[in-house]
């Protein structure tokens, strides 16, 4: 029985699935390999402890990357380099710092724990006013083009999901001994429901001998998953069979059951059971998101990818393109020629681009990520040093 465990204080928000998803995967990693010993509390810190606008943060984001994409492209862009990544946050700290001191007042903690880009660096700040700190982890949740706002010099460790991440740490300034590649963190649940397609679409009660595609567009069923689904169904393809996850979007998905299907398909709404349907496919058509492309890789699914955020998502199909684990496929017909074509290639192929997704997996990363997470709520606080006049810390903050 533990009776102090370490309190973990966990920095996310619920702009886009990915900063949550990781969260949880940690949370739940830590509570089976040390269990009672660490304690966490997560928390959404633009819905919680930002003022307005940023507290709507997780409603306006979707809606901007779905209907604004260039522009959020271009925002990316940019402010991804040292100086302007520091300005564009500095000029709003003074907005922010009053909830974020809220934030540590509410939630006393050994060691935080954070997995969203933007608040590093204000929350970095807001701790230099203290004599001692906890000491700070960061888990880079962008797959392989993390933004400048994630490489923060005063954190003390930052885990990162691949080696193109790691270079660019080390190129936005960080020193080789404060990062470290774990790989991106997947549910360790996820891995252990992974089962064999003979086993798995017997469980989902479909055909064991067609060839299965799955159709996803994330928790929200958002983007063009409807036109995908119907330019493979205009093909009258007979030898496979479609899985089909609409989400939380009940509209979407009583669309999908009203359309008349050329070959077998089933349609889900929002499910908890992606590893089993994930192990039942023989391919997977996704947009780039990075929580997607690793459980994928982790079940060893070739990835057909139907479209990317602009920024930080252009890097994720570079490299799944680059390592012959997928393809990129723009637009709905595009993927229905990609289908039709992985299909009628030779079984070889399939396969080789299943083992090339299964080499980029890194199922360890959550382990080795709670390790990280119990070694560092060990250490002692950090101290501080003196602090500077304001006017010296507000050029520190703004400038390189």
């Amino acid at each position: 029985m533990i009776n102090n465990p370490k309190r973990v204080l966990v920095l996310m928000s619920d702009t886009g699935g990915g900063h949550r998803a990781a969260a949880e995967a940690i949370i739940a990693a830590a509570h089976e390999r040390y269990p009672g010993q660490l304690e966490f509390t997560m928390v959404d810190v633009f819905r919680h402890y930002s003022p307005f606008p940023f507290k709507y943060s997780p409603e306006i984001y979707p809606l901007w990357v779905n209907y604004g994409a260039r522009l959020w492209g271009w925002t990316y862009i940019m402010s991804d380099a040292p100086f302007r990544s520091r300005f564009v946050i500095g000029s709003s700290y003074f907005y922010w710092r009053r909830g974020i001191r809220r934030l540590f007042e509410e939630h006393p903690s050994d060691l935080i724990l954070c997995v969203h880009s933007l608040f590093p660096r204000p929350v970095l700040r807001v701790l230099q006013e203290k004599m001692r700190r906890p000491p700070f982890i960061t888990v880079v949740t962008d797959l392989v083009w993390p933004h400048a706002f994630w490489y923060e010099k005063l954190i003390d460790r930052c885990l990162v999901p691949t080696e193109p991440a790691y270079e660019r740490g080390l190129a936005y300034g960080l020193k080789p001994e404060q990062l470290r590649l774990t790989g991106l963190p997947v549910h360790p649940n996820f891995i252990k429901r992974l089962t064999s397609k003979t086993e798995a679409r017997q469980q989902l009660g479909i055909d064991e001998n067609l060839a299965t595609v799955l159709v996803v567009s994330g928790g929200e069923g958002m983007g063009p998953l409807y036109r995908i689904a119907s330019e493979i169904n205009r093909k009258k393809l007979k030898n496979l069979q479609l899985l089909i996850i609409a989400g939380r979007n009940h509209k979407l998905r009583e669309r999908l059951e009203a359309t008349d299907w050329n070959q077998p398909t089933t349609i889900f709404g929002f499910v908890d059971f992606m590893p089993l349907l994930m192990a039942a496919s023989d391919m997977i058509v996704t947009k780039a998101g990075p929580a997607t492309i690793m459980e994928s890789c982790t079940a060893g699914l070739p990835i057909i990818i139907s479209g990317a955020i602009p920024g930080q998502e252009i890097g994720n199909v570079e490299y799944v393109v680059k390592n012959e684990a997928g393809v990129l496929a723009r637009g709905p017909k595009a993927v229905a020629n990609t289908v039709e074509s992985w299909l009628n290639e030779h079984p070889e192929e399939l396969q080789r681009r299943a083992a090339n997704a299964q080499k980029l997996a890194r199922p360890n990363a959550v382990w080795d990520i709670v390790s990280e997470i119990y070694e560092h709520a060990q250490h002692d606080s950090v101290a501080l040093p003196r602090r500077q006049p304001v006017l010296r810390r507000l050029m520190e903050y703004l400038l390189p």
